[in-house]
This record gives C-alpha cells, structure tokens and sequence, in this order.
C-alpha cells in the first residue's frame, strides 16, 4: 500500500444518500437470502434479484460492470466470488453467497452473506461463524485515527488460527458514486504506509475465507472464481462509514452464525 491514493471524503448530503441505498441494498439481499431454497437455480434468484430492484426504483450496481452479465453475484459452495447465475439449481446443503450492489440516487449500496440451505455439516457452519466474525473483527478497526493497515489484518489474523485461509486475489475496496474507489481493502495486512481512516470514508469490507488452501482459479466463463482444492468458501460484506466514533453499518442486516459454534460469548 505504498502507492499514493487519494480516498474520497463523503459530505454529510453524501452519506444520507448512501445511507439510502445502503440500507435498500440489504433489504434486497435479505429477501434473495430467504428465497434460496432446494430445487431454485441461480437463474432464479437473480431473476428475482432484477424484479425487487425494479419494484425499489434502483438499479444493479453488477449488470455491464466490466461485461459482468447477472443482477447480482451467486456462488455456491466451492465458488468464491462473482458466480453467475444460470441453470445451477441448489441443492440441500449447498452454500449459497449472494452479493447484491445497487444504485440509488447516484450512491451505491454493496453486501453480500452466505445462506446456508438446510443442514449443512458442521464444519461448513463453523467456517461460516468464522467469516461473519472475522468481518464484524475488521470493523471494529473502522474508526477514525486506526490505520487501514490493522483493519485489514484483523480479517486473516482472526481466521489463520482457526485454520482457515484468505483470498488474497480479491479484496474489499471504497464504495461511493462508483462500486470501486480507493482504498483497497484487502482481507491481510498490506506491506508498505497504510492510509489512516477518517470521517466520511465509506468502505465495502469483504473477508472471502476459505475451508482449505487460499488459493483459487477463474472458470471459463471469466468471472467464476473457485477454491483451487474446491473446498467450501464462505463471503460476508457490510458497507461502513467512518464516522467520529463508532463505525456506522450502512448495510444492517441480522446476523447468520451463532458464536457457539467458534466458543465466543453471545454477540
């Protein structure tokens, strides 16, 4: 992170429109969340995606970015990140990760979790409970003063123990008027001088971890990313603003996993 990056500040007329589109977005995703069921392919809850959309008077954030064909990304099990989605039907202990990045006034509002569809084996739901914490962790580290440096660190340094992996290919990033801005938000601790945080930053803070090795592979379809041993890969995002305190979650959504499952008091 030794590159020089200019961070955009929002106005405070800026952060109530993304506050908007934020909290439309995990409307959204809560909705796709609960249609996930056995025997719906991917093709439908993106179709879905598209009609909630429409009824909410926003736009996909995700439709022509770069060429990128779905309303929303849906991976399931073994994919990462930026599954597509088409006749795949789910399947009775599958995973399903949903990521739903809408425009609204000009702002965009970026999230994502991972569905679990029925039971799933045990392991599954502790990698889970580790994703979702291992978020929650790095936006502890959002307040004003912290470097970006220890935000992003705190993703892999909570889930290495616990014997898990990170995806170091693809990171989290700022979020404003574009689904891209500085900075980069990746889920280790970046080399070089890290930015320092301040009010009015807006961060989409991402952990993709993996069940198995860290590294992964893109399908033919150029957007498809998959675990390299395809073992299980689990995704949770919140879009979150720097404040003067507290960091404010401009994606609030309930939680998915219990602490039980990692030991740790009730959260």
């Amino acid at each position: 992170m030794s590159r020089k990056i200019r961070i955009p500040i929002k106005s405070p007329r800026e952060i109530a429109c993304m506050r908007t589109a934020g909290a439309l977005a995990a409307t959204i995703l809560q909705a796709l969340a609960k249609a996930v069921t056995p025997g719906r392919s991917t093709r439908e809850i993106d179709l879905l995606a598209a009609d909630l959309m429409c009824q909410h008077a926003c736009k996909s954030a995700f439709l022509g970015y770069r060429g990128f064909p779905g309303y929303t990304c849906i991976s399931i099990n073994e994919e990462v990140v930026h599954g597509i989605g088409g006749p795949r039907v789910i399947q009775p202990g599958d995973i399903v990760k949903i990521d739903v990045g809408i425009i609204k006034g000009g702002f965009i509002g970026d999230n994502a979790t991972t569905v679990a569809v029925g039971d799933i084996a045990p392991a599954t739901q502790r990698l889970l409970a580790a994703t979702e914490q291992a978020l929650y962790q790095a936006i502890q580290h959002a307040r004003p003063g912290r470097k970006l440096a220890d935000l992003c660190g705190a993703v892999e340094e909570f889930v290495t123990p616990l014997g898990y992996s990170v995806v170091r290919e693809f990171v989290g990033h700022g979020v404003g008027r574009r689904l891209h801005e500085e900075p980069q938000v990746p889920n280790y601790r970046p080399s070089g001088k890290a930015p320092t945080l301040l009010p009015g930053m807006t961060l989409a803070i991402e952990p993709m971890i993996n069940a198995g090795v860290p590294s992964v592979r893109i399908l033919n379809d150029g957007w498809t990313v998959i675990t390299e041993d395809r073992k299980p890969s689990a995704h949770f995002e919140h879009t979150v603003l720097i404040t003067s305190g507290d960091p404010e979650i401009l994606t609030p959504r309930p939680r998915v996993a219990t602490p039980e499952l990692l030991g740790l008091p009730p959260w």
